[in-house]
């Protein structure tokens, strides 16, 4: 028997997993592209001078409704499927899980603090890494466990901004404070990087400037739109996934791909509408009530139609037995990290 962790060989991949994370890799691309090309920090005075306005403002409307946080959303789902593999591979070997696992989230952790740091404040890789080191600790839990503290963890933004609207309405008047320090904040990093995305010759030390500003704001926003509990959701979600085995045996779990792509569906793209609807206004949860119904439609929005999403790929591929214009996202997906 083994005792060395090895990389998988292609023959033990399971290629619907490469599919979806390559589609995930996509989706997030697309989300991004919002941002990367500088269009959302311009000011609606500069945007409403494009010829293409009314259509930008249409696409980002759709974006935002079938898009955003769905796909990092999936991505998380897949990572929890990865850690599920590392354990029950290496279990079987008698390899020490936890020993290879944390060595790979302290990589991991490394890369997205280099990445983070010089290149890009929008990184994610920090975040997956430290919620990481959690999943050990579920690693026994039954089924039932994990899907329990799934859905309360996904569902917990709403009471977590209950909370701060309580707070600020209630006994203490810091929550405004905060929130409105981490909004000008942005503000006068969105202005910066307007600055240095209108200059003609913007060099590298220009970029390292913003960026060092930048970065430091990244942790500050995770927190005030309360990621970190989504994405262990969405990470218990995989777990689950992974240890029942539902990915190599998609055959079998048809019924169950039916009944969440339906309800996913049902329930997912009426809140991701009104998601789409309040992202445009100004109401903030720590100044009304009526705030929160961005915290609301988002957590009944997103994670319903990622995962209606992921189940209408596996039964696209189980009804077309593995489909070659599917697989075109697999080699994406083989290679997430580099992409």
């Amino acid at each position: 028997m083994s005792t060395t962790a090895l990389p998988i060989h292609t023959s033990q991949r399971e290629d619907i997993l490469d599919v979806l994370r390559g589609l995930a890799l996509f989706g997030i691309l697309l989300n991004n592209i919002y941002g990367f090309s500088g269009f959302g920090n311009l000011q609606d005075e500069a945007r409403q001078k494009f010829s293409t306005f009314p259509l930008d403002e249409g696409l980002n409307f759709f974006q935002v409704m079938l898009v955003e946080g769905k796909f990092y959303s999936l991505f998380s789902l897949l990572f929890g499927i990865g850690f599920s593999i590392i354990m029950i591979r290496n279990e079987k070997k008698g390899i020490n899980i936890f020993k290879i696992f944390y060595r790979r989230l302290t990589v991991l952790l490394l890369i997205g603090a280099v990445h983070i740091y010089f290149l890009w404040e929008g990184d994610i890789l920090v975040l997956y890494a430290l919620i990481g080191f959690l999943l050990p600790l579920y690693k026994n839990c039954s089924n039932t466990t994990l899907l329990t503290w799934a859905i309360v963890l996904i569902l917990s933004p709403i009471a977590i901004d209950l909370v701060k609207l309580w707070l600020q309405k209630g006994p203490g008047d810091f929550i405004i404070p905060i929130a409105e320090a981490i909004d000008s904040r942005n503000g006068i990093i969105g202005e910066e990087w307007r600055t240095y995305l209108y200059k003609a010759n913007s060099d590298w030390n220009e970029w390292r400037t913003y960026q060092n500003t930048a970065f430091m704001y990244r942790f500050s926003s995770l927190l005030n739109n309360n990621r970190i509990p989504k994405v262990l959701g969405m990470f218990l979600i995989g777990l689950y996934v992974g240890k029942n085995m539902i990915y190599a045996n998609l055959q079998q779990y048809r019924p169950l791909l039916k009944k969440i792509m339906i309800w996913g569906f049902i329930i997912g793209l009426p809140f991701s509408f009104l998601m789409a609807v309040f992202e445009g206004d100004d109401k903030q949860v720590y100044k009304s009530w009526w705030g929160m119904a961005d915290t609301i439609s988002y957590a009944l929005g997103v994670v319903p139609l990622s995962l209606a999403y992921a189940a209408s790929i596996c039964l696209f591929w189980v009804k077309t037995k593995a489909s070659d214009k599917l697989r075109k996202f697999a080699p994406i997906g083989r290679m997430a990290l580099t992409n």
